[in-house]
């Protein structure tokens, strides 16, 4: 079926593997190139001959289209004809040589009033980074393999100017390898890796995804009870500065079933209850993403330190919900601060898209 606005393409996606897996783990071999940490975004450019339309379709097929307006301008005075194209809309934010990613940049795009929309869109402008291609007219490439599609990408929209880049390839693991560790620094997600010949399959696991996973020992400050009314849906945690102050910098979810039950036992001698013997409840910051959210936790005495499993840091905060490695009753809650973080070397986005 030829992917449209009007009948949206579900993108395709990637499983989590451990490392960089070698080119001939698969059969065909391997491409591999950056992640980039945006919005996922299909762009359905249409027209007779030239670009007359543009609709940016979200991961969800929710359209993005209102709230990159100066992208979809790009669109219809750059690119040179109608076409389908799969990938990611990021916001670089920084001097010139100092370049990164800013997902907070990003996320304040998604706003209700164009007003914003339009002054945004100007003040911090986003880039989208193409890295594969769907359809060209009425050509459609799903059914063709990776290898194919990246070519017809590449001659169709590799001489394109800002703010439409093309991510760059390589097939060579150690520079793949090498790119893991060195974009971190420009505010990039990890590697991804493609099967030459596989063909596009929407809302399927083909591809494969290299992330960056480290620890850090933080404190339970509270938890929020699981949407389904039962047991803990996710421990909110936190990190001493250098001003001795306790400061929320994420959540750790994915618990099981049972798991979740059993924490609710397990930290009851830990709930803050005020004289009359209820918990002592608060609430998080609200966010464009939270509206309408219940953002409210149970306290807890910030006395349990756990181990967590996390990717990278977004200011003072994980930029993706951590994961629960271990209790350690071993450490005191004031040894957890933010000096035990690994933090990436900066790098340059320019040098990443270049």
């Amino acid at each position: 079926m030829q992917p449209s606005a009007s009948s949206p393409i579900a993108p395709m996606l990637a499983k989590a593997v451990p490392e960089v897996p070698a080119p001939d783990s698969v059969a065909g071999g391997l491409s591999y190139e950056p992640k980039w940490d945006g919005f996922r975004a299909i762009v359905y450019a249409d027209g007779e001959g030239a670009v007359e339309s543009v609709e940016i379709g979200s991961r969800g097929s929710k359209m993005l289209t209102r709230y990159f307006p100066e992208l979809v301008e790009a669109f219809r005075s750059i690119l040179p004809g109608p076409c389908v194209l799969d990938g990611e809309i990021v916001v670089p934010t920084g001097e010139p040589g100092k370049q990164r990613l800013d997902w907070e940049a990003l996320s304040q795009r998604i706003h209700p009033a164009a007003s914003r929309v339009k002054l945004l869109s100007e003040k911090t402008p986003a880039t989208f980074v193409a890295f594969d291609l769907l359809a060209i007219g009425d050509e459609s490439f799903v059914d063709r393999p990776f290898a194919e599609r990246r070519a017809a990408l590449e001659e169709f929209a590799g001489d394109l100017p800002a703010p439409i880049a093309l991510t760059r390839t390589t097939t060579d693991v150690d520079v793949a390898r090498h790119w893991l560790v060195e974009f971190e620094g420009a505010g990039l997600d990890g590697v991804v890796a493609k099967p030459f010949s596989g063909v596009y399959a929407p809302n399927k696991r083909t591809m494969l995804k290299i992330k960056h996973h480290r620890t850090a020992d933080v404190v339970a400050l509270g938890y929020r009870i699981h949407k389904s009314g039962q047991g803990v849906g996710s421990l909110l945690v936190g990190l001493y500065g250098d001003d001795g102050m306790l400061r929320n910098v994420g959540g750790v979810s994915a618990f099981s079933d049972a798991k979740r039950l059993a924490l609710i036992d397990e930290l009851a001698p830990l709930v803050e209850r005020d004289e009359s013997g209820e918990a002592v409840t608060g609430e998080t910051d609200r966010s464009r993403f939270s509206s309408g959210k219940d953002v409210s936790f149970v306290r807890l005495r910030p006395e349990r330190v756990l181990e967590v499993r996390y990717d990278q840091m977004e200011g003072m905060r994980f930029r993706h919900t951590a994961q629960f490695e271990r209790w350690r009753p071993d450490r005191e809650a004031a040894s957890c601060t933010f000096d035990q973080l690994d933090r990436p070397i900066a790098y340059d986005l320019a040098d990443v898209l270049t």
